[in-house]
């Protein structure tokens, strides 16, 4: 099925419209490739259109430095960074994985509530009924696990992925992370570069502690041994959608019941008792587009740019709040929205950097039964808004514009 991605008419035609011999970044290797730093927006199966987006950049002889996410954006942020070495290419990879999965099976519910979402996402005839006649067990659903779905098949399905590409720890992952591009040069002073580190950051939402928590930089706050814990444990804290699926937890939390814990003042500026343990939901309840995390805030010109891609069309108009449910989905958007809008207010040059793809505007993010044949056009689509970006980035001009 993969090759339906890669082969299909519309994919062929956007490879032939990628910009020939352009300069994107200021860091090359000895093969000719450009670096740059990515992050990527949260959005459900949305993260399909991401692939796309990535998959069209390598072929531009665009590879990625760091790497940050939120949710769906994680996802795909966990595969770069464990399916291979910094200078490889990773999307055929990620979609040869999306080819052998049922997105559905990720559903991992009760067989009644998995009906019951894909109809309500279908928009199906029924629905109705089939929310009265499934009230009861929705009500116990949500009051004994606080999600509808436990998300334990996703956790695993990530962790055999990573296993099979030799990732079955941090620590695992730390190492590959470390092994540096051939012959990494500054092509602007003609100089070599020995060291340069490899980001990781994936952003999730500590609701026991209230934290914006940033993996792997924070997992000794809630690890004994952090090196040994299996990477897929993050992108699962940062995807929990809240009561789609039940929030991810840990327990026996490292000194449990102190106070002013040097290491909780440090990352999060939490004074208070740590918890036991402690729930995380969905990134995107406080950042769902984390551009601000490979940011350098003493300014002066990049060596290479932070690139970014949207899935969504935030902020294009007003939300209604006459009702309660209305009011209570513009809240959520609004906490989801506007820790990221307030960066990009304060440094209106990303804008040049950033990529919108708008799949929310015919793709629903909760489709995890969505048809292969959406699938394959939301992939093209991320594909040719990519294409779009690189023909409009200058990278002289913003660097001119951070001078």
């Amino acid at each position: 099925m993969d090759t339906l991605f890669t082969q299909n008419d519309t994919i062929l035609k956007l490879i032939d419209q990628i910009p020939i011999n352009k300069r994107y970044s200021d860091i090359e290797d000895t093969h000719g490739n450009q670096y740059v730093d990515l992050v990527q927006e949260g959005g459900g199966v949305l993260g399909i259109a991401l692939v796309g987006y990535t998959y069209i950049l390598e072929k531009a002889g665009i590879r990625f430095m760091s790497l940050a996410g939120t949710s769906a954006g994680a996802i795909n942020t966990m595969m770069m960074a464990g399916l291979g070495r910094i200078d490889e290419e990773k999307s055929e990879k990620i979609l040869t994985i999306l080819s052998n999965q049922n997105l559905f099976d990720l559903v991992d519910g009760h067989k009644k509530i998995k009906k019951l979402i894909n109809k309500a996402v279908k928009k199906e005839k029924g629905l109705i009924w089939s929310l009265i006649w499934s009230a009861l067990l929705i009500f116990k659903t949500l009051k004994n696990k606080l999600g509808l779905n436990p998300g334990s098949y996703f956790e695993s399905w990530i962790t055999k992925e990573l296993k099979l590409n030799g990732i079955h720890t941090l620590r695992d992952l730390k190492a590959l992370r470390k092994i540096l591009p051939i012959d990494l040069r500054n092509v602007q002073t003609n100089t070599a570069i020995d060291t340069i580190e490899a980001k990781l950051a994936i952003i999730t939402s500590d609701i026991t502690t209230h934290t914006k928590v940033e993996f792997p930089k924070m997992t000794e706050l809630y690890w004994f041994n952090p090196d040994d814990v299996a990477p897929a444990k993050m992108v699962r804290a940062s995807m929990s959608v809240p009561f789609f699926f039940e929030p991810f937890k840990v327990d026996n939390l490292p000194n449990s019941g102190e106070t002013n814990d040097s290491k909780w003042d440090a990352h999060a500026r939490y004074s208070g008792p740590v918890p036991s343990s402690v729930r995380f939901v969905d990134g995107g309840m406080l950042s769902n587009f984390p551009i601000n995390v490979f940011h350098r805030s003493d300014g002066g010109i990049p060596r290479m740019p932070t690139f970014g891609v949207r899935l969504s069309t935030y902020r294009e108009n007003f939300s209604d709040t006459d009702t309660f449910l209305e009011m209570n989905g513009a809240m959520i958007s609004t906490m989801r929205q506007i820790h990221d809008y307030d960066f990009l207010l304060k440094n209106p040059d990303y804008k040049q950097l950033i990529c919108r793809i708008d799949a929310d505007k015919t793709f629903n993010w909760l489709d995890f039964n969505m048809t292969e044949e959406s699938q394959i056009n939301l992939f093209n689509l991320g594909a040719k808004k990519a294409v779009e970006f690189l023909n409009k980035f200058d990278w002289e001009a913003y660097k001119a514009s951070r001078a």
